[in-house]
């Protein structure tokens, strides 16, 4: 057992990348908020595009992001880490300017510009936390990371409820969203181009095995993949549940991904350094058995009554929030305080890539399992989990 780190603001801000660095992580999370939740709706309402082949062109994205992994974490071995930041962000300003720039109808480009905001959106998070480890270590940097996610997450909620409310204003308003976003990342880009962060590349050791993932790294890298089932179930598994099958209010899904956003801005950080007196990995096993109990509790609510089922719904939400928010604190402190000095790059691109891969394939899975009833959806998610929490404690 560790003693809890204390943190004032102004070293959290510190070993958190400065305060331009903080200002670009705001910038960058505004116009993704701006963007994300709406490409699909750019695709198919200003371009006049069928929703699978924007759909099909949003995953080619994804998968062309997860594949540029390796590439990005041997750059961060070589020692980059706001060049690479910041490259990231412009290889988003090109999707976001590709987007503006294809003529309605036209598939590949729009495929294209996915394929490079995909990139973007893969990259940065391994990037991101290469810059935070090379500035604070220990519980400092644990917190620190948990400080940018909860940035982000309030820049990314700014973003959406500004988009959202410029949805009444048809194609103009979603194509003047493309050009503040692509804005936004370019600011984001110079800000982070000015920090100047630079590692020194750590020695290599002999072993012809050299960079492979040690054991307990594949079995933390395959859990990872399970946990992150968690981020889309407020977005993609609930509202699924609440609105098609208990045919509740769609007001019932907006104020989870609501209550979601703001417990996550405000608990993020203050829970990550209550915590932080506990080893990681217990508590990375915790947060696996705090979700299984969510689920569980969502198979018990779907058998309430019309007037229960919702409510109690949203209540268990907060359960699994609170999972989210101690997965989230945990595991990228967990893989950058196991991952060897010369490879820590390498590690948090592999760790990225299981965590996209778990965002890639969540919706298709979750989807599937909800027209088998409750049992199949909630009871398949908190034994994966339990199983996941179960490996990583082991």
């Amino acid at each position: 057992m560790t003693t809890t780190t204390k943190l004032r603001p102004r070293a959290l801000l510190h070993a958190s990348g400065g305060p331009r660095y903080a200002a670009a992580l705001a910038v960058d999370a505004l116009g993704t908020g701006l963007l994300r939740p709406f490409l699909l709706l750019y695709g198919v309402t200003v371009l006049g595009l069928s929703a699978p082949a924007t759909g099909i062109a949003m995953t080619v994205g994804i998968v062309a992001g997860l594949l540029c992994m390796p590439a990005v974490g041997r750059w961060l071995d070589r020692g980059a880490r706001s060049t690479v930041v910041a490259a990231s962000m412009l290889v988003r300003v090109l999707g976001v300017v590709l987007l503006l720039a294809t003529p309605t109808g036209n598939t590949g480009l729009f495929t294209t510009a996915a394929l490079f905001l995909g990139i973007g959106n893969q990259a940065w998070p391994a990037a991101h936390a290469a810059l935070v480890a090379t500035l604070a270590h220990g519980r400092e940097r644990d917190a620190a990371l948990a400080g940018g996610r909860a940035l982000r997450n309030a820049g990314l909620g700014v973003g959406a409820l500004l988009a959202t409310a410029c949805l009444t204003g048809g194609t103009t308003a979603l194509r003047a969203l493309a050009v503040v976003t692509a804005l936004a990342y370019l600011a984001a880009a110079a800000l982070t181009w000015s920090v100047h962060v630079h590692a020194r590349p750590a020695a290599r050791p002999s072993s012809p095995r050299d960079g492979e993932p040690a054991p307990r790294m594949r079995t933390l890298l395959a859990a990872n993949v399970i946990y992150a089932f968690c981020l889309n179930v407020p977005e993609i598994a609930l509202p699924l549940v609440l609105v098609t099958q208990l045919h509740a209010s769609p007001m019932w899904p907006a104020v989870i991904f609501v209550a979601n956003t703001v417990l996550v801005v405000t608990l993020q950080v203050p829970v990550t350094v209550l915590l932080s007196r506990f080893p990681r990995r217990s508590v990375l096993a915790v947060a696996g058995v705090l979700l299984t109990a969510s689920y569980l509790g969502f198979l018990a609510a779907a058998s309430l009554g019309p007037g229960w089922a919702a409510p109690t719904i949203a209540a268990v939400s907060v359960v699994c929030t609170l999972g989210e928010i101690v997965y989230a604190g945990s595991a990228t402190a967990l893989v950058t305080a196991l991952a060897p000095a010369h490879a820590l790059g390498r590690v948090l691109a592999r760790f990225q890539f299981s965590t996209g891969f778990g965002l890639a394939v969540s919706p298709a899975a979750l989807t599937a399992l909800a027209p088998h009833g409750p049992a199949a959806l909630w009871g398949g998610l908190a034994a994966a989990t339990l199983l996941a929490a179960s490996a990583v404690a082991a």
